[in-house]
């Protein structure tokens, strides 16, 4: 189980300098542990400790850069079921999710060894006329610098792997803020990354308030921040960081389209899962769904019985699909959603019903454009379901969404396959499955309201470096 403290990682070293931050079993309400928690004075010194870090970590040749990702991944696959209990604690993730991000996150790092070792540059023939006779160019990747990461409660070990893999990958001395309510795995890493030979300062986690994290968003030290968490709150960083480069890993409400010819037992199977596993709580998991008219009905009572059937409850019970929301609190704004759903003429088709902090699966019908479950982000174990008549259609359906971070489309019509690769307004178009699908090696993020960059190692990488370029002139030089 959990320790009964956790301290907080400045410059690579644990500290245990108080345990305000209560950390709560999700599903009991209990308190689990509890972590200490850095202030804006903590937070200013492992900025500057990061920046005195900056030239040890961009000397580290490849091979060592590979070397401690390759311990994370040996570590984390030694402690793999700690690491999957504490995510069922403090995130109320079932425990046989909580086994599947973890298996994920070591899978990250694994990449990021991998990518370590080939960053490639450029050969540019520059003598393209004849003023440029003899010169030609090299260009090189270097490490932007310090980065900032401020990661989310829903994937704490993944979605921080996300950020702080590519960064030792790459020899960036980082600052990562986890989320207050699930600070625990990202805990775990760094007491992992504590066992390795990074230099002094070259990584710092460090849970801490709102007000005590403007830093992180404000200080003109880091070269690059990269957030990932709701919209309001990323956009206003973005506003709030200067000259910085700033990756922005936002929500949505992700769309599927079911064509008439799709496979129907398949694609339940798969909407179950895209819509309600982990309670809902993704960015990309599946909020709208829009179905041929020929075959509405059918599928409509297909998803309807297959949610009904899901089993709520303790996340450390085997059994167990839907658990907690992160908070009761969330769980009643789902509960109310439904409802103004209703009274504007919506029909709740199965679910609907919340005790505490856990939410039934729900789809509802007819829910009108404005609703929030239309047009804004659920987070929540609730989907809505609406017939189409054309592809074309649907897809315009998507589209009408300030949203736009993946889509799933059902089909065995090639046309249309590429007919929503092509007009879709989403960075990522997953055909036959639902865009909840994920692989930790592509490129991963948003259009629109949804975010600014690419998650996934190597287009990660490309943030957290520069190019630079070498001129030579080979005529100005003479052979000796």
């Amino acid at each position: 189980m959990l320790k009964d403290n956790y301290p907080y990682y400045l410059a690579n070293e644990p500290i245990s300098a108080n345990a305000d931050l209560e950390v709560t079993n999700k599903y009991t309400g209990e308190v689990a542990t509890r972590v200490a928690v850095a202030d804006g004075r903590v937070i200013d010194d492992a900025i500057g400790r990061a920046v005195a870090a900056a030239p040890a970590c961009r000397k580290m040749p490849s091979y060592a850069r590979a070397a401690v990702l390759n311990h994370v991944v040996k570590r984390m696959t030694e402690r793999y079921e700690e690491l999957a209990r504490a995510l069922a604690i403090e995130a109320g993730k079932p425990i046989k999710d909580a086994r599947g991000e973890v298996t994920r996150g070591i899978d990250t790092f694994r990449i990021a060894a991998e990518e370590a070792t080939r960053i490639y540059g450029q050969y540019l023939p520059l003598d393209i006329s004849p003023r440029a006779e003899g010169y030609e160019g090299l260009c090189k990747r270097v490490p932007i610098g310090v980065c900032s990461f401020i990661s989310p409660f829903n994937f704490p070990i993944n979605l921080a792997a996300h950020k702080v893999a590519p960064a030792i990958a790459v020899g960036c001395p980082f600052v990562l803020k986890p989320a207050s309510r699930t600070p625990i795995g990202a805990l775990i890493i760094g007491e992992i990354l504590a066992e390795t030979a990074l230099p002094k300062g070259a990584f710092s986690i460090l849970p801490c308030g709102r007000d005590g994290a403007d830093l992180f968003t404000t200080d003109e030290r880091i070269k690059l921040l990269s957030f990932t968490g709701s919209p309001d709150v990323g956009w206003a960083l973005k506003a709030k960081a200067g000259k910085k480069k700033v990756v922005l890993e936002l929500g949505g409400n992700a769309a599927c389209i079911v064509d008439r010819d799709a496979d129907l037992e398949y694609a339940v199977q798969r909407l179950i899962i895209g819509a309600f596993y982990q309670s809902g709580q993704s960015c990309i998991g599946v909020q709208r769904i829009f179905i041929h008219e020929s075959i509405y009905d059918s599928l409509n009572r297909k998803l309807a019985d297959a949610a009904s059937k899901l089993i709520s409850g303790d996340p450390l019970n085997e059994d167990t699909f839907i658990g907690p929301m992160i908070t009761e609190g969330d769980a009643k704004r789902i509960e109310k959603w439904c409802a103004d759903a209703v009274k504007a003429g919506a029909r709740i088709v199965c679910g609907g019903h919340r005790k505490g902090a856990i939410h039934d699966a729900t789809l509802l019908e007819h829910v009108p454009d404005d609703a929030d479950l239309s047009c804004n982000e659920a987070f929540g174990p609730v989907a809505i379901m609406e017939p189409f008549i054309s592809f074309k259609s649907a897809c315009d359906r998507v589209n009408a969404s300030a949203f736009g971070l993946q889509a799933g489309v059902f089909t065995n019509n090639i046309h249309h396959a590429y007919y929503a690769f092509n007009e879709l307004e989403v960075g990522g178009v997953v055909i036959n499955d639902v865009p909840s699908f994920r692989v930790d090696n592509m490129p991963y993020g948003g259009v629109k309201d949804s975010g600014l960059g690419r998650e996934g190692i190597r287009y990660a990488i490309e943030d957290m470096t520069e190019l630079r370029l070498m001129v030579m002139n080979r005529l100005g030089s003479r052979a000796t």
